[in-house]
């Protein structure tokens, strides 16, 4: 029987429901290396459901150039020049259209904005990262955000009277746990991996959009965030609270990004993937079976420049994300990286090669190509977690972002995953979700809020039962 991959779709929501049931809404703002998102979800406190009100995304590269005057404090991946006043305008603008489109407004109809970025995988200094949380801080209280809608509330007389009945905050407070997993925190006090937010929200949002589906996506699980970077979690069967055992790290779309940037379709600096195949079909499957060696051919080529291991010591950075190998270790962590030469060296061989398939093959088999590379990078990713000995029976794998779900991949996925023997049935524990990161937005701002849905719970077990008493037991100790 044919593997039929699990996809995470979101059913549509009418205005009037959105205004007259206890939906909470929350905008997920990003602001990543490529595209800059806001997304609005709408969770339904009676059924723990939650649903893509709408998105709008705009390229990031487009952000307003400095200005005199203004202080260039960091730059994407592909080099574009970033200050405070451009990034919080760049928010503003984002987040306003997005509630327009909606018909919300924004100081009345929204109940919390939880802020986000990717950027700062390339940052240099921990004064880079915090001017980059005060700018999309900034453009969120420049379009109309009231600050209360930003921070946790201090006690249930601070969380909207639609929903106090929901909240538990008389009974447990937010202690960093997100859908039942804790950060990791290197000895230190210091992020073990630049964009560890970005895998914690991954791993909530896969959580939530699991429920879609008939899999059952809690603890233990795998996460895997294919945006520009790389990243998500491994988690371990504990309870209450699972531990983070491993965590993803370096390149992901930038892989694809790079090999279309040879194809002269795009910018040769900044142009993406995302613009040459978002509106075009994949391969048909006669093309790919006439073409099958030549795919397999350059996929192998390409696949030999993609370094997959577990991060060693030493490396500050790597797939120019800023780790902590050290202080990973000392908290039990493994980190698994994913480079193209170190920290990218080898970019410009993907694009000679991109160049050389578009030029003799078209650019139908580029996209199979690319279809074929990142179904391998996803395997050899799990590969090595499980040499570390950090995949258990039960786990289930979580795949979200572009450069993950997109075109055949899925369909990919799932085959490499059986001939691995990594289990049986591997359809029915594999879970593609789009928007994993907006998804985890609504999901942490609830947990922030502390509105459980204990009948329909996102931490625990597979199987298990909600673990709201067990985290009561645990606080008051």
């Amino acid at each position: 029987m044919a593997l039929k991959p699990r996809i995470a779709e979101s059913p549509q929501i009418r205005l009037i429901d959105l205004i007259s049931k206890p939906f909470f809404i929350v905008a997920s703002v990003e602001v990543g290396n490529t595209t800059t998102k806001s997304i609005l979800t709408a969770t339904n406190m009676d059924t723990g459901m939650t649903c893509i009100v709408n998105k709008v995304v705009r390229m990031t590269r487009d952000v307003c150039p400095p200005k005199p005057g203004e202080t260039v404090f960091g730059k994407t991946l592909t080099g574009v020049e970033l200050t405070r006043e451009a990034v919080a305008e760049l928010v503003r603008g984002t987040l306003t259209e997005s509630m327009e489109k909606a018909n919300l407004d924004i100081k009345t109809d929204l109940n919390f904005v939880v802020r986000s970025t990717g950027v700062v995988a390339g940052f240099d200094s921990p004064e880079e990262v915090g001017e980059f949380i005060k700018a999309l801080a900034d453009g969120c209280l420049i379009a109309g955000v009231p600050p209360k809608n930003m921070t946790p509330p201090m006690s249930i007389s601070n969380v909207s009277k639609k929903f106090q009945k929901y909240s538990k905050l008389e009974e447990v407070i937010f202690d960093g746990a997100v859908a039942g997993v804790m950060p990791p925190i290197g000895s230190t006090g210091v992020e073990i991996v630049a964009n560890e937010m970005e895998g914690e929200l991954a791993t909530a949002g896969i959580k939530e959009a699991a429920k879609l589906t008939d899999i059952d996506f809690r603890n233990p699980c795998i996460s895997i965030d294919f945006g520009t970077t790389l990243d998500g979690r491994i988690t371990s069967p504990d309870q209450p609270y699972a531990k983070t055992i491993g965590s993803f790290c370096g390149y992901a779309g930038a892989i694809p990004d790079a090999i279309i940037r040879g194809s002269k379709k795009v910018d040769p600096k900044v142009g993406t993937a995302l613009e040459v195949f978002e509106n075009q079909k994949p391969p048909f499957f006669l093309t790919l079976e006439i073409k099958a060696e030549t795919i397999e051919e350059f996929a192998k080529r390409i696949n030999e420049l993609i370094i997959i291991e577990k991060v060693p010591k030493g490396r500050t950075r790597y797939g120019s994300v800023p780790v902590r190998p050290d202080a990973a270790e000392d908290v039990g962590v493994t980190l698994i990286g994913c480079d193209v030469g170190e920290n990218g060296s080898d970019m410009c061989k993907l694009s000679a090669i991109g160049m050389e398939i578009c030029k003799t093959q078209g650019l139908q088999i580029a996209y199979a190509v690319i279809d074929e590379v990142m179904a391998g990078v996803v395997c050899r990713l799990i590969k090595v977690a499980k040499e570390e000995n950090l995949v258990f029976e039960d786990t289930t794998i979580g795949i979200t972002g572009r450069a993950g779900i997109t075109g055949n991949k899925p369909k990919l996925i799932l085959k490499y995953l059986e001939e691995m023997g990594l289990a049986s049935e591997i359809d029915e524990k594999v879970v593609f979700v789009d928007d994993g990161l907006a998804r985890g937005a609504a999901v942490m701002a609830r947990c922030m809020n502390s509105l459980g849905s204990p009948h329909n719970p996102l931490g625990g077990k597979h199987g298990g039962k909600c673990i709201l008493p067990q985290r009561i037991k645990l606080q008051a100790k």
